[in-house]
């Protein structure tokens, strides 16, 4: 059992131990006509968007959480076990996109020649190009040197910009973890730097994964909410498809490791960019309250997946209703309320939902973190009695994604 269990049975219990990453050289280390290979939209002034991920991650130790970071505790797992240096290579070399066969061991040697380990994870984070590997020793080959028609300022090994959203690689499930899938190549391969940690650092090996990253169908950390002890929600998006659920259900019902969710709830969202998730629009911020995305709720189909009474048996059943009737069912409460982005504005709806005005992360029971630019959400929220704790945002929104994004729970009070 890891030293630290993951512990997490809701949205909104008290926030006690969450995950960052903060961001570092791989957000600026890209040219413009790179952003879409490297999976990120806008170029980012990082030394501001680092103050504002600090005020982010303060926010959080002043409201009582432990904040621990993603490269720091990769880089420890692998100080404490030479075993997961090497794990972690195979597989970050195994899901990188290297152009050329022959550019495969120098890379790898470059790698490997990094001593300290976490310089060595802010290097596979910011990526490498290809005049990086004139230093690596070896045979001096044409095929090496010239890269099969790369520039020397080309790429390589890609630049990981979107790290930052820690959300969406994994998912605390109750006492474990979901090694996601992802749906882009390029952000799969964040997947290795957490489940190398939750491997074999000291404090988190014996973490049970209740999915495989290796499994075949999609599935990302913003579809998946924590309902209570024995409820999740996920969303069928764009993202995450429906096998996947089957599969992430069966194991948490069926699978070798206990776990106490017996009711899936999988809703589906419309596909597109403004609602890549289920996180993007909908999001629990109190007992009985949800942020929401207009629009996109008045009628919905969804599915409860139940653990039947037989060994490997799983009960499906179809809804239809709104999301609130839903949200009421998986919640169990009678009457709950949809605050809707943007105060329901059309208008201010759109562009809010833009900088993610409906994706807030709760720190307690009716106490939310928010973008500080989404001004007319945040007065609807206020308005409505929720507490508000304001990051600033000017840069850390240019990634499309809000502090439920930016941060992985790994413990919460029960509620």
């Amino acid at each position: 059992m890891a030293k630290k269990p993951i512990h997490v049975t809701s949205e909104i219990g008290d926030l006690q131990r969450v995950v960052l990453h903060r961001p570092g050289r791989e957000l600026a280390n890209m040219k413009a006509a790179e952003f879409e290979k490297c999976w990120i939209h806008d170029a980012f002034y990082l030394e501001y968007a680092q103050k504002e991920h600090d005020a982010f991650a303060n926010i959080l130790r002043e409201a009582g959480s432990e904040v621990l970071y993603m490269e720091e505790l990769l880089a420890e797992a692998m100080d404490a076990n030479p075993v997961a240096r090497a794990a972690f290579l195979d597989e970050y070399m195994a899901q990188a996109p290297i152009p050329d066969p022959a550019l495969v061991p120098l890379v790898r040697e470059k790698l490997d020649a990094i001593e300290g380990n976490r310089e060595l994870v802010a290097k596979a984070l910011a990526g490498m190009r290809l005049h990086e590997l004139g230093l690596a020793s070896g045979p001096r080959t044409l095929s090496r040197l010239e890269g099969d028609g790369l520039a020397p300022d080309d790429f390589v090994v890609y630049s990981m910009p979107s790290s930052y959203f820690s959300r969406d690689p994994i998912a605390s499930i109750g006492t474990g973890v979901a090694l996601h899938r992802m749906y882009y190549n390029q952000r799969n391969r964040e997947v290795p730097f957490y489940k190398t940690f939750l491997t074999y650092h000291p404090d988190f090996a014996g973490t049970p994964f209740w999915y495989d990253n290796h499994s075949a169908a999609h599935i990302e950390g913003g579809d998946v909410l924590n309902i209570n002890e024995t409820t999740l929600a996920v969303g069928i998006s764009e993202r995450t498809e429906a096998a996947a659920i089957d599969t992430l259900a069966h194991n948490l019902f069926w699978g070798e490791e206990p776990s106490a969710i017996d009711t899936v709830y999988a809703i589906r969202i419309p596909f597109g960019y403004e609602t890549m998730h289920l996180d993007t629009v909908c999001t629990q911020i109190d007992y009985d309250k949800f942020t929401v995305y207009p629009g996109m709720y008045d009628e919905l189909h969804a599915y409860r997946l139940r653990k039947g009474d037989n060994p490997g048996e799983i009960a499906v059943d179809e809804l239809d209703g709104s999301l609130k009737e839903i949200l009421e069912m998986a919640t169990g409460v009678d009457e709950v309320t949809l605050i809707e982005c943007g105060g329901g504005d059309p208008v201010e709806a759109s562009r809010e939902q833009w900088n993610d005005g409906s994706n807030t992360l709760a720190i307690a029971p009716g106490k939310v973190c928010v973008y500080e630019r989404n001004v007319v959400t945040n007065d609807v929220l206020d308005r409505a009695g929720i507490e508000l704790c304001v990051v600033p945002s000017e840069e850390l929104s240019r990634g499309r994604g809000g502090p439920r994004c930016m941060s992985m729970p790994f413990a919460r009070a029960d509620i």
